[in-house]
């Protein structure tokens, strides 16, 4: 955490970063999970019929990713935290710890309370041909994954839209 650079955020930062950082983190998250092992459907599915699962699993997804983008750029903005992360790495490290706390939370909370709703005990695991424990394992490091990607790229979104970019970068282009 460099004191360097002290870099003040503007309301169209703040919630353009949160909602452009959490689609484009929603959408890198989502690409993970829908080839990773069909997870996208997976989540369509607690919504809709099957054969719309795919499509109602990408708006929903995307939908919660842009709530948690706007939640990451309200926490990030407040004072208190302004003073610990200045840098462009700072916000990737920000960005990290959110997508885990959110992801711990989506797969502790609000995921199983989606299924106890819909009435669903267990989930299929379509995407391995291995049953049992080694496709949950699987699921769940996927799960894991996909929300420290999701993290990493709203991290660096987010630092970016506001104006803040990594030192090897901020060295060879001029700033006006």
């Amino acid at each position: 955490m460099s004191a360097s650079t002290t870099h003040e955020l503007d309301g169209v930062g703040v919630w353009g970063g949160g909602v452009t950082g959490g689609l484009v983190a929603g959408i890198a998250m989502g690409l993970v999970l829908h080839f990773g092992g069909d997870q996208i459907e997976l989540l369509g599915g607690l919504a809709v019929e099957p054969e719309l699962a795919v499509g109602a699993g990408w708006a929903i997804h995307l939908m919660i990713s842009i709530v948690f983008g706007l939640v990451f750029a309200t926490l990030v903005s407040r004072p208190a935290v302004q003073q610990l992360v200045t840098d462009f790495s700072d916000y990737i490290i920000a960005g990290l710890a959110f997508g885990a706390v959110i992801g711990l939370f989506a797969g502790g909370v609000l995921f199983p309370f989606a299924m106890e709703r819909v009435g669903v005990a267990t989930l299929p695991m379509p995407f391995l041909p291995v049953p049992g424990l080694t496709a949950e394992l699987f699921g769940a490091l996927l799960f894991g994954f996909g929300h420290l990607v999701y993290g990493l790229v709203l991290g660096a979104v987010f630092a970016t839209i506001n104006g803040i970019a990594p030192s090897g970068v901020r060295e060879r282009v001029p700033v006006r």
